[in-house]
């Protein structure tokens, strides 16, 4: 791909010097840019338009969710706006994505200069940070209709619409692989009902918002100083529900192993960065969420962790079609990482629950 020819097309001054890949994600391509005498760069990103069908409506969500966060930062009067929201940059024709001849969109954005982001949370404190930093654009959020945004992925955290893509996957076993799975496949089967009973009672009860919908932890970028900067990866902003953005958050960062971690011994969830997290997020959080998505919470930490077991099984039977992968095995492994992470959060559920309660009580008093 000509990078030189796709740049041209963005409204910047400088010419290329260097493109480096960037980032673990498993959907997009990224890259740094860097310039010739210029200390300014940038991130590139080609949009995995097989995933997000309608780009022009992603970008045009992102444009005003970004629109909206700098209004409510700049009314607070906070500094540096530029560090803490995403600034993307128009094409020549006003545009924030470009579309090249190949079919392939490309979108633009300021790189953030010393800031930084963890794929595994080093400790309680940051995990704290981190949960006020998902509130934080949750409450910044709270005004905006959710009505307003588009759907970038439909039925993205729809637990009985993924549960009928597994079991599509089981009937037409594409890739030959239902035998090497059976373990995952009944561990699936065995949760089914309950979690099937505890999503849609936390879909009934709670409103629709403008949530994030992928709260990894990595999507926080954080200073030198580990303070938080800004929430990034927005592709899938878009109207969701509270539980869902808890409950992924403590399954990707209350993880004491790696998502796809192939020593299952060394999987649990880090009951210390549960609660440090807990607490920065409802600090920022409390003042706008009904007693329903308080409740919703915990709730939110196990139907994550099992839908994205039965995301990871359905791509390892399907052939991995939809995940980035190292190995032929990988999905297999990062279904069985999710399940032990499950039984872990499983055997604390009453727990979880209780540290919920305590610091919507005590936020509350």
């Amino acid at each position: 791909m000509d990078m030189n020819a796709i740049l041209k097309n963005f409204k910047i001054s400088g010419e290329p010097k260097e493109y480096q890949p960037f980032g673990d994600g498993h959907i997009n391509d990224t890259f740094l840019i860097t310039l010739k005498n210029s200390p300014t760069r940038y991130i590139l990103q080609r949009i995995n338009h097989a995933i997000f069908l309608d780009v022009p409506g992603l970008m045009r969500n992102i444009q005003r969710v970004t629109g909206h966060i700098k209004q409510k930062l700049l009314r607070a009067g906070v500094e540096q706006i530029e560090r803490r929201v995403l600034q993307f940059i128009p094409t020549d024709s006003g545009q924030l994505f470009y579309q090249d001849t190949s079919g392939n969109y490309w979108r633009l954005c300021l790189y953030i200069p010393g800031s930084r982001s963890y794929n595994i949370i080093p400790d309680a404190q940051l995990a704290y940070k981190g949960g006020r930093a998902f509130g934080e654009f949750l409450y910044l959020l709270q005004d905006l209709p959710a009505n307003e945004l588009n759907v970038t992925i439909p039925n993205f955290h729809n637990l009985p619409f993924r549960l009928e893509q597994l079991k599509e996957a089981l009937h037409k076993n594409r890739a030959g692989r239902k035998t090497s799975a059976v373990q995952e496949i009944e561990a699936v089967i065995d949760r089914t009902q309950k979690m099937n009973e505890i999503f849609s009672m936390s879909e009934q009860q709670t409103p629709l918002r403008v949530t994030h919908n992928d709260t990894k932890f990595n999507n926080v970028l954080f200073d030198k100083d580990n303070n938080p900067l800004c929430v990034i990866d927005l592709d899938t902003v878009m109207p969701g529900r509270v539980f869902s953005d808890f409950g992924d958050a403590i399954r990707t960062g209350a993880n004491t192993g790696a998502e796809d971690d192939p020593q299952l011994e060394r999987v649990s969830m880090n009951k210390a960065f549960y609660e440090a997290y807990t607490r920065g997020f409802l600090e920022k959080t409390r003042s706008i969420l009904s007693d329903h998505e308080i409740e919703s919470l915990a709730h939110g930490a196990l139907i994550l962790t099992f839908m994205q077991a039965v995301r990871f099984l359905t791509d390892y039977l399907n052939g991995d079609t939809y995940y980035k992968i190292e190995h032929p095995l990988h999905n297999l492994q990062r279904t069985r990482a999710q399940l032990k992470l499950l039984k872990s959060m499983e055997e604390a559920y009453e727990w979880m629950q209780q540290i919920v309660k305590k610091y919507a009580a005590q936020l509350s008093a």
